[in-house]
């Protein structure tokens, strides 16, 4: 059969599982992880995973395979990625790649240039100039470095950490490392149809209001009180992820649930506004819908 995928982007709380779940039974398609998050076995609610039935009605790929301790690459991810496309592929079927971190579809769609190995220590100075100075300090650091490029490029306080601290250990800018080291995509554009879901933004912050208080029910309490007992680093990954430390402070008594519930709610909105940030300047030619109307699920077979 052609090597042909269906991609779909957008911020969090769109309906990206949703759609991809409806045009998985329609397509033999299995629906394959593109979010960094969600990858995480210790994250089913607070990131939104698919449920356990959801999973049982489509095959799901790469979720919930890491452990909390495990600090994840995009260049790892593609590699997962690459062999269970090639497994769908052998197996007859459509794969449907979604989720909504950016950098996962710009390697499926570029290439990912694989970068060295950052020392430990570089990586803590990088990360604790976040803690402590956030965007504007990042932004004057590499300003000082001299990558005035990433300084005015970048407003998310990750990227740009990620920016100093390649700089820092390597003494050339990420830029450099990205063009010298590209490896080529995994999928071109005549063999994926890519869209992006593009909500109204009153529409999602209803849903993201409404996965807030989700996240505060019990089962949310429960998952993040198991993953905190365990004493992992409040740097890795999935200890920074939007509900882990909110909740960690409601359950020590820090906040109480009207403040941990606003937090919740901030977060995540202006964690969705920097998704669609980047999907808005990074994948800018890909099909925009709108998730809070129908969408024709006949119409988007047509991009196969």
């Amino acid at each position: 059969m052609d090597k042909r995928a269906i991609l779909i982007a957008g911020p969090t709380a769109s309906g990206k599982s949703a759609l991809a779940l409806d045009l998985a039974k329609r397509l033999n398609g299995v629906i394959i992880n593109a979010d960094s998050m969600q990858l995480y076995e210790d994250l089913r609610l607070v990131s939104a995973r698919p449920s356990a039935a959801e999973e049982a009605l489509v095959p799901h790929r790469l979720y919930g395979v890491l452990s909390a301790e495990t600090a994840f690459s995009t260049g790892a991810w593609l590699r997962l990625a690459k062999t269970e496309l090639e497994t769908v592929w052998g197996n007859g079927q459509i794969p449907i790649l979604v989720g909504g971190t950016g950098l996962y579809f710009k390697g499926l769609t570029e290439g990912f240039a694989e970068l060295p190995k950052i020392p430990e220590d570089i990586r803590d100075s990088a990360r604790h100039l976040a803690d402590r100075d956030g965007v504007d300090g990042l932004k004057s650091a590499l300003r000082d470095l001299g990558d005035t490029e990433a300084a005015e490029a970048l407003a998310d306080p990750q990227r740009l950490a990620r920016s100093l601290e390649v700089l820092m250990a390597t003494g050339k800018t990420l830029g450099h490392w990205q063009q010298a080291h590209q490896s080529p995509p995994l999928l071109t554009p005549d063999q994926a149809g890519r869209i992006v879901l593009a909500p109204p933004r009153p529409w999602l912050h209803e849903r993201i209001a409404q996965r807030a208080e989700l996240m505060l029910a019990d089962e949310g309490l429960s998952e993040v009180r198991r993953l905190l007992a365990r004493g992992l680093s409040d740097r890795l990954p999935a200890m920074r992820a939007i509900g882990v430390p909110e909740i960690g402070d409601f359950l020590a008594e820090r906040a109480d649930y009207a403040l941990t519930l606003h937090r919740l709610t901030v977060a995540t909105r202006q964690y969705a506004k920097r998704q669609e940030t980047w999907f808005r300047n990074q994948m800018g030619d890909w099909q925009r819908l709108d998730p809070s109307g129908e969408i024709n699920l006949e119409e988007l077979q047509g991009l196969l």
